[in-house]
């Protein structure tokens, strides 16, 4: 299978790298084939032009056709991240508005201008989200309303036609420790492989 990993933080020695390793290394031993995307180092440009909003817009930007062919092709898609205001980093939020796009990740039903109900695209059937975060569990779901659910799921991929979504948060990072990021780990490796297994 063909997974998109995406990654977005700009720390290399963030909890958010070691996920990414992790799950990057889980999916190779699972004989899967991976695209990967640190949003960061590619220095990604978040910001989406008039000239891009339209579904037939003509797209210029060499790497805004590359995300859009490689989210196109992949059979599953893995994004991490850390929880900035309850949103993602605006880079991956740039990276929503230009790559989930008409044409690409959804389109409307003919006659209908984008007021219904949106056909999701992509061939991805799966998809995880892992977070990171230093806000508690309690606070984030009865002060926060837990956005993050809302937009990954609900906004994001149920909208684009993905039908089993997967998130996993690891809180609080501030303060942990050494076995405690150990044990996140083998979390990650582990709902990675039970979500994407050997394909042999």
């Amino acid at each position: 299978m063909n997974i998109l990993v995406i990654l977005a933080n700009p720390d290399p020695n963030s909890f958010c790298y070691a996920l990414a390793d992790v799950v990057i290394n889980k999916l190779k031993e699972n004989k899967h084939t991976i695209c990967f995307h640190d949003l960061y180092k590619e220095k990604f440009d978040p910001i989406l032009y008039k000239e891009e909003i339209p579904k037939k817009a003509i797209i210029n930007d060499p790497a805004l056709i590359m995300h859009c062919q490689d989210i196109t092709r992949s059979d599953g898609i893995i994004v991490i991240h850390p929880n900035w205001w309850g949103q993602p980093p605006a880079i991956l939020t740039g990276w929503i508005d230009k790559v989930i796009r008409p044409g690409i990740a959804y389109e409307f039903k003919e006659g209908d201008n984008g007021e219904g109900i949106p056909v999701g695209l992509l061939k991805a059937k799966s998809a995880i989200v892992f977070n990171t975060s230093n806000t508690g569990e309690e606070r984030e779901t009865t002060v926060f309303k837990d956005p993050l659910e809302t937009i990954w799921k609900n906004c994001v991929f149920d909208f684009c036609g993905i039908e089993n979504f997967y998130r996993q948060i690891f809180r609080i990072v501030v303060t942990s420790n050494e076995k405690q990021r150990q044990d996140w780990l083998l979390e990650a490796a582990t709902l990675t492989g039970s979500v994407f297994p050997n394909i042999n």
